[in-house]
């Protein structure tokens, strides 16, 4: 199994400073300074935001971290006017350059070697601000696809900046931090005195513990890394029986994933993507409950919501590593009588960016599919003020988008006589 990990160390916060060579004080500004502290208070200013963080598989290491085990020291400089960097720099960048800086330093080795840090400036709609970008791949997680055209673009805005190693710290000022920084630069330019600079100081620094510790295997054998991931969990409706014999119902697994992925880790949540599907299961799982005749129901349905998808589909992976080893995780699962596979997905993030028309992805046509298709016609019907409209997905896609589907699929003892439905995708 793939093992992912995140360093310990998360740098959450660093310091700005303004270091004055051959500074002068007015009389108003000495009086004011009592003591070293208010020297030191005029001349820091502390800072914080988000990271993006080193992680480390069974390969190698993505994301950011400092070069070395020393705390990074450089003059800021604004990326617009950084047309060549012939010192070490900290290089501040707004949201809509982002995927320009990191295609620079993916292009450009002699300015990547010079660039000590980058902080990005931040605002209130931030997640409006980086619509429009993804740094994810065209086809994320490709290499579990089951299928070969790999070259699909289900992402298409996907840049892939979140899987590579970048040898400086990154992080997304808050609000606060971004408007403290704008008006120290703007002062200097009004003063434009040659001899001010205004330098960042990464306070942490972003690396594991250990030297030699530069994959997953290695650092979570010398604890000086946690794994990724957290518990998936399962239930039924109506309560399966686990004791009982009789098991002869077809079993419908309804699907969501919990977690995403995101160059700043702790900033974008996922609320759209995939959170919106989970919470599309959960009131699905809530309104079932209520029906006085659940327990007359001839399929035996069974939600799904793992963890760790987006990094390698860890958790619907180890579902199906479980159900091989007939463990008490899944006891009462019978995989002979799986019939069908639905899995929501991100079905508040295209309503949010005012698209409404959803496609659903199936493995074949069936009997079973269509009449799930119908449900779902019938479903849209009920939202006729929205405008929702749903279809099937064209037939000149490769096949399934990336999903926790893949895993199933290239699963072929279970997925024999399976029916696969994923729902809902914005791209056709």
């Amino acid at each position: 199994m793939d093992k992912r990990s995140s360093s310990t160390i998360m740098a959450s916060s660093f310091l700005l400073f303004l270091f004055l060579f051959n500074f002068q004080l007015s009389l108003a500004e000495t009086n004011l300074m009592q003591s070293v502290p208010d020297l030191q208070n005029s001349m820091y200013k502390v800072v914080d935001g988000d990271a993006c963080v080193r992680l480390l598989n069974l390969s190698g290491e993505i994301g950011c971290s400092n070069p070395g085990r020393e705390k990074v020291v450089a003059p800021i400089i604004r990326f617009r006017d950084a047309n060549s960097l012939s010192r070490s720099s900290a290089v501040l960048l707004s949201l809509n350059e982002i995927q320009d800086f990191f295609i620079r330093v993916s292009t450009d080795s002699t300015f990547a070697r010079n660039v000590g840090g980058v902080l990005v400036e931040s605002k209130a709609d931030f997640q409006n601000m980086s619509k429009g970008f993804s740094p994810a791949h065209t086809f994320p997680q490709a290499e579990f696809s089951p299928y070969k055209n790999t070259n699909y673009k289900w992402n298409p805005i996907g840049s892939g900046i979140l899987w590579n190693q970048y040898d400086f710290p990154v992080f997304l000022l808050s609000e606060s931090s971004t408007k403290t920084i704008q008006e120290v630069s703007e002062e200097i330019l009004k003063r434009q005195r040659s001899y001010t600079t205004v330098v960042a100081e990464f306070d942490l620094v972003m690396q594991t513990v250990k030297a030699g510790t530069h994959d997953s295997e290695s650092c979570l054998k010398e604890e000086t890394c946690f794994p990724l991931g957290g518990y998936s969990v399962w239930s039924s409706l109506p309560p399966l029986n686990i004791s009982s014999s009789d098991q002869g119902k077809p079993i419908i697994l309804a699907v969501a994933s919990m977690d995403s992925a995101s160059f700043f880790r702790d900033k974008s949540l996922g609320a759209d993507s995939p959170i919106s599907g989970l919470i599309a299961l959960l009131a699905a799982v809530d309104a079932l409950s209520h029906l006085e005749a659940i327990d007359g129901f001839n399929k035996q349905l069974v939600f799904l919501v793992f963890t760790g998808e987006a990094w390698g589909y860890l958790g619907s992976r180890r579902f199906l590593h479980e159900l091989d080893l007939q463990s008490d995780a899944v006891k009462g699962l019978n995989t002979s009588l799986f019939e069908m596979i639905i899995e929501v997905g991100s079905v508040g993030k295209g309503f949010n960016e005012g698209v409404t028309s959803f496609h659903v992805h199936t493995t074949g046509v069936s009997s079973a599919t269509n009449k799930t298709l119908d449900a779902l016609n019938h479903a849209q019907d009920s939202l006729k003020s929205r405008n929702i409209s749903i279809s099937s997905a064209a037939a000149s896609n490769p096949g399934i988008p990336p999903s926790s589907l893949m895993s199933f699929l290239n699963k072929v003892s279970v997925t024999v006589n399976l029916k696969i439905i994923f729902c809902c995708f914005l791209i056709a």
